[in-house]
């Protein structure tokens, strides 16, 4: 009857592992590769300088902003619209010696002075270099200390097998989404700092709610080989996760449409991170617990004996 089940509802997951194992290698050496030539497009949270906002009466003209700060000894400033074609976001580097407030003072006036119409100021804000690589460091080793921390746990709450395969899918999740971002020359900031560490919460949430049902059924099953124990396991949780991914996508894409260009980033990295989530709790998660040796004697508890259980008996 069970063999009959097996046959017809349980879907075959591991069957394709080790082309999946290959493809995820792939992911990563090109996530390397670019990251190793690109690195990363560093937002002004990381880089430091200025960043102003500005509003034009009328929609503004990108190419006509950049042609008049460069007229104005701004060549390398980057321009682009904040929210809707009436709003304008300048980011400059830094300059030595030049407060932010007085080269905040010199864009506003050569773009007042150029045939914009009326143009106001919104917002400036600086950052300072120094500021900027303390929170890349700090960024980096919030990441580390978090995977640390999710090994340990998963260690101690299921059996280290699986803590390692976490370990990889999380670490596979976080390099491909920087790949996208290096590969892309996307912008990365604080934001999306943030959401690399959200894609590890939600990630792992995934790969336990699998790994808890893979657990209970070495424990059930005794006669299944760990390959179909994590295939039954999969199937019973496929539901969950396509819902769960699914409405979680759908919130992410209307902030990323209609969110405005504030949080592309951090809307981007989630949708990345959330589609190779889902991946990885299947292909590299429990398919690593596999290739480590995870069998039904690691998931049974040992059994200990109280002190004086035998003398109790034979009394």
């Amino acid at each position: 009857m069970f063999e009959l089940f097996r046959a017809k509802q349980t879907l075959r997951f591991m069957k394709y592992s080790k082309p999946a194992s290959w493809f995820s290698i792939l992911l990563i050496v090109g996530s390397l590769a670019t990251l190793s030539i690109n690195w990363l497009n560093w937002g002004l949270d990381f880089t430091g300088g200025t960043l102003i906002e500005v509003g034009f009466e009328q929609p503004a003209n990108l190419t006509d902003v950049r042609a008049t700060l460069a007229q104005a000894d701004f060549p390398d400033a980057i321009v682009q619209h904040f929210g809707s074609s009436h709003e304008v976001m300048v980011r400059l580097a830094p300059r030595e010696g030049v407060k932010g407030e007085v080269i905040g003072t010199n864009v506003l006036n050569a773009l007042q002075q150029a045939d914009f119409g009326q143009v106001d100021m919104r917002r400036i804000e600086f950052v300072g270099p120094n500021v900027g690589d303390e929170l890349a460091e700090d960024g980096g080793l919030a990441i580390i200390i978090a995977l640390i921390c999710i090994l340990i746990y998963v260690s101690a709450r299921f059996e280290w097998r699986l803590a390692m395969g976490s370990v990889f899918a999380l670490a596979h999740d976080i390099i491909i989404t920087l790949g996208v971002f290096s590969l892309f020359q996307l912008e990365f900031d604080l934001t999306v700092l943030a959401a690399l560490l959200a894609v590890v919460g939600y990630s792992l949430n995934d790969t336990i709610v699998v790994f808890d049902r893979i657990r209970e059924n070495f424990r059930l099953q005794a006669t299944l080989t760990p390959e179909e124990i994590v295939d039954h396991s999969l199937t019973q949780t496929l539901s969950r996760t396509l819902i769960t991914s699914g409405t979680t996508i759908f919130v992410l894409v209307s902030l990323f449409i209609f969110g405005g260009a504030l949080i592309h980033g951090f809307a981007t990295a989630l949708l990345i991170g959330i589609f190779v989530g889902t991946y990885s709790s299947i292909y590299v998660a429990s398919s690593s617990a596999i290739r480590l040796g995870i069998s039904r004697d690691h998931m049974i508890p040992e059994v200990v004996e109280k002190e004086g259980a035998d003398q109790e008996a034979i009394l």
